[in-house]
């Protein structure tokens, strides 16, 4: 009998020690192993770049949530995003991208794949017939984020791995905005699943990292070589941290979601809001999509305020328990203004996202408390 998906985030990878019967995982701060003998490693471990027991632990973990057989830890998400990449493209490969990604990913595509001989093609994640006619016959990845950052598209991830399949190439998608316990991208056709770990399955603000999970026995040994030969590992504390954040992901998702659908309709039909974006919405262009493959609407909301950008900038100035900080998935609410913050790096670009457009990630707090501070700081 398979266990819940509460169950595993408890569970899963997380055996009480041997030694002391400590229920948490121990802090193993330490970078190398005593070997009885040589090349006589104690459960494999010789140097903690390579292989470290906490980390061991979340990345089972991670595997066991997303339904994947390897699961590997990294010390961002950027840096799992790299590892991807680099594992599946070569110089004069070419990728497809959304036409609204993550503008880390966007920068790290565009400035430093470019350079190594990359090519890229942005598509609509949420119109598979653009995806289709973007790929080429030097395709390798398909990259979807579903929802996407910061416009909240959604991509139809079943319908998007049988156009991968029947290209020849790897479907990856960006899990981050979903989490695990909204969304299972493997189970779905994904051939990998990518995440910062510093959002929602982290949940507290408080840790940097990043994972990989997949099933692809061949593209989990290059992650794992790459994560090793290059280095991009979280440190000991760091895994502490994002596993005690993982333990709480399901309560804290339904708290997420349900609180995100009261600001909502707060915001929808209100005169300085031109425009709502959230996929829980029946209006939303991918709200079937959305309904069918995951099991709620998230925590993320984006609009368009009705009276541009300085109106934009200014709600973000005013909220009192909104935080004006970059970052989303946290325990607390946070507002920003994605043009002048976290998506700067595609100004300019066809990626470029709208200047009048404020995104919110929806904490754990009472409700009626964020619906009176948004309200109040619209005006």
């Amino acid at each position: 009998m398979s266990d819940g998906f509460a169950t595993r985030a408890i569970h899963a990878g997380q055996e009480a020690d041997p030694t002391t019967g400590s229920v948490i995982v121990p802090i193993h701060a330490t970078s190398t192993y005593a070997q009885d003998g040589v090349g006589g490693m104690r459960g494999g471990y010789e140097y903690s770049r390579t292989g470290n027991p906490t980390r061991t632990a979340l990345e089972e973990c991670l595997a066991a949530l997303e339904g994947g057989r390897h699961g590997r830890a990294f010390a961002s998400g950027m840096a799992a995003t790299d590892a991807v990449l680099r594992a599946t493209l070569k110089p004069g490969d070419h990728l497809v991208i959304p036409d609204d990604a993550y503008g880390g990913t966007f920068r790290l595509v565009d400035k430093v794949l470019t350079a190594w001989g990359v090519e890229y093609t942005p598509a609509p994640v949420s119109d598979v017939d653009a995806v289709r006619a973007a790929i080429r016959p030097n395709t390798k990845v398909i990259w979807v984020e579903t929802p996407t950052n910061p416009l909240l598209n959604i991509g139809d991830i079943a319908a998007l791995a049988q156009v991968s399949r029947d290209a020849g190439t790897k479907l990856v998608v960006d899990n981050t905005f979903a989490s695990p316990y909204l969304q299972q991208p493997l189970e779905l056709g994904a051939n990998v699943v990518v995440h910062s770990t510093t959002k929602y399955l982290g949940g507290h603000s408080d840790v940097v990292g990043g994972a990989v999970i997949t099933s692809d026995d061949e593209l989990a040994e290059q992650v794992a070589f790459l994560q090793n030969g290059a280095g991009a590992v979280p440190g000991p504390f760091d895994v502490f941290l994002t596993l005690r954040g993982i333990k709480t992901l399901a309560v804290r998702m339904e708290r997420h979601s349900a609180n995100a659908e009261r600001i909502v309709a707060a915001l929808t039909g209100h005169p300085k809001v031109s425009k709502v974006l959230y996929p829980g919405l029946p209006e939303h262009p991918g709200h079937e999509v959305a309904a069918k493959q995951m099991r709620h609407f998230g925590g993320m909301i984006s609009f368009l305020h009705a009276d541009g950008e300085e109106a934009a900038l200014e709600v973000c100035s005013r909220t009192r328990l909104f935080t004006l900080a970059e970052s989303l998935g946290g325990v607390e609410s946070l507002i920003e203004h994605p043009g002048r913050m976290t998506h700067a790096s595609t100004a300019g670009s066809m990626l470029q996202v709208p200047s009048d457009l404020v995104r919110l990630s929806v904490g754990i707090e009472e409700a009626d408390d964020l619906v009176e501070d948004i309200l109040t700081a619209l005006g």
